[in-house]
């Protein structure tokens, strides 16, 4: 069985299978059995890339701005409950003889988290800490040009940063680690740190209460037969001692569930956390994970990915746009806040004058449940597939690969002298392309040869390069559909 080192390489392995691959690529049994920490679902720590050869800008074409939308680092647990139920559970069973000895090692380690882990559901950890600080850093390096100052009538002026966060205190712990990091390396820089309810429209619009729609018994049906292969049998059997006992007492499915996502969390934990654990119960704390079988693990997940995918993804079975149109305020910002950047990097052209500070970035500070369907939205190819048969749906759509923890889209904006604005989406930092056409906004059906010589005669450029107005073209329709 393939474990998992907390310590030593679930993070390279991650990175090494993201770069080594394309977005949209298939995965099968074979590779989730190589890298089991997939199956940790949205739980993934981010996976760092490194050594990333982008894509060289048109000639004359240099960026001037960014727009970024980033789900919080790594957390803890979302539900404090859900700790303390583990503890309980088990204490009880301990109370009366029927743990096993792994079940008496998972009773010192839901203690330890029950009492050091609970109290913090849902902050921030110095992992997650870490991962913003990463990307910041990195994008720093790739774009930093468009932070340096800007030579505004003779006058030096450093260009404007806005951040937006949720209210949530992980996401404005990520959105300081990010504009510290930012600030680290460029002091000049001043950022303007925005959280409110107000904004919570377009931060995080989705809602956890209407959820209706996801339920259609033309997915349930299918689901259910994915959550039907999970088997919590063998697992319990290594945890409790005796069969009748658990038959009375414990909710197979809940308890098999709720250590499988705690376990899977730990990879986003702390060291002094993790040997408060393995102090207390004497294994590292990676065993608990790796009492599951890579199997089960796969299996589980499995039914997991689907449920993402029919709550905010393409889904054919829900076929109804409810999910994907929690996302639609955050597009329609991002379109808004990238135009006002372009009209103020105009109006301060030579050709033009303006008192208003240049913008080099718009920064917003998130959730999965916000990003997800903004991928599915925009089209991007790691987000916009249509699958039918659930039992297959991991060969095309993987929500590790959208939602891992600190999960980003940045939108790069380039210029150059009298010709039209350009833009790159990076998702995860890695390049994508897109399904907008180029200069082409009516329903007209032209041959691929009238395609191939109108997109020469309008010079468009080469993915992963797209023209801004055709990118707003585009979604401006979209969002009014």
């Amino acid at each position: 069985m393939k474990k998992l080192d907390f310590a030593k390489g679930i993070f390279v392995l991650a990175a090494g299978f993201f770069l080594a691959a394309p977005v949209n690529a298939q995965v099968s049994d074979a590779e989730l059995a190589k890298h089991p920490e997939f199956t940790s679902s949205n739980y993934l720590a981010y996976p760092e890339p490194a050594n990333i050869r982008y894509t060289k800008a048109p000639a004359g074409y240099k960026p001037f701005y960014i727009s970024h939308y980033g789900r919080h680092g790594s957390r803890y647990h979302h539900d404090s409950d859900e700790y303390k139920y583990l503890y309980k559970t088990l204490s009880k069973a301990d109370s009366a003889g029927k743990l096993t000895e792994i079940g008496k090692q998972a009773l010192a380690y839901a203690k330890v988290l029950a009492t050091e882990a609970a109290p913090r559901k849902g902050d921030l950890t110095q992992v997650g800490v870490k991962q913003h600080e990463g990307i910041a850093n990195r994008m720093h390096k790739n774009f930093g040009e468009i932070f340096k100052d800007w030579n505004v009538g003779g006058k030096k002026v450093t260009p404007h940063v806005k951040a937006y966060a949720s209210t949530s205190g992980r996401c404005i712990v990520s959105m300081a680690a990010f504009i510290g990091e930012l600030r680290s390396l460029n002091p000049k820089i001043k950022p303007e740190l925005i959280s409110g309810k107000s904004y919570m429209k377009f931060i995080s619009a989705f809602d956890w209460g209407k959820l209706d729609y996801s339920k259609v018994k033309t997915y349930t049906d299918e689901s259910d037969k994915l959550w039907q292969q999970v088997n919590p049998q063998p697992f319990l059997k290594k945890i409790f001692a005796d069969s009748s006992y658990v038959a009375k007492n414990i909710e197979a499915d809940k308890f098999y569930n709720r250590f499988f996502e705690i376990a899977t969390s730990l990879q986003g934990m702390d060291k002094p956390l993790l040997d408060k654990i393995a102090q207390a119960a004497q294994v590292p704390a990676d065993s608990f994970v790796n009492l599951f079988t890579t199997e089960e693990k796969i299996i589980r997940w499995k039914a997991q990915n689907a449920w993402w995918y029919s709550l905010e993804g393409t889904s054919p079975l829900i076929n109804r746009p409810d999910g994907l149109n929690f996302a639609k305020p955050t597009l329609q910002n991002i379109l808004e806040e990238a135009d006002e950047a372009i009209a103020v990097d105009t109006a301060h052209s030579p050709a033009g004058s303006s008192s208003i500070t240049p913008i080099a970035a718009t920064l917003r500070f998130g959730h999965d449940a916000t990003l997800l369907p903004l991928a599915a939205l925009m089209q991007l190819p790691i987000a916009n597939a249509k699958v039918s048969d659930l039992s297959k749906l991991h060969e095309q759509w993987n929500d590790f690969k959208i939602i891992p923890m600190a999960a980003n889209l940045q939108m790069v904006f380039y210029k150059a002298k009298n010709k039209p604005v350009l833009v790159k989406i990076l998702y995860n930092e890695i390049e994508q392309t897109l399904p907008v056409p180029c200069g082409i906004t009516d329903e007209r059906r032209e041959t691929r040869d009238e395609r191939t010589n109108l997109k020469v005669s309008q010079n468009c450029p080469a993915a992963p390069y797209y023209r801004w107005d055709d990118i707003r073209n585009f979604y401006s329709a979209l969002l009014k559909n």
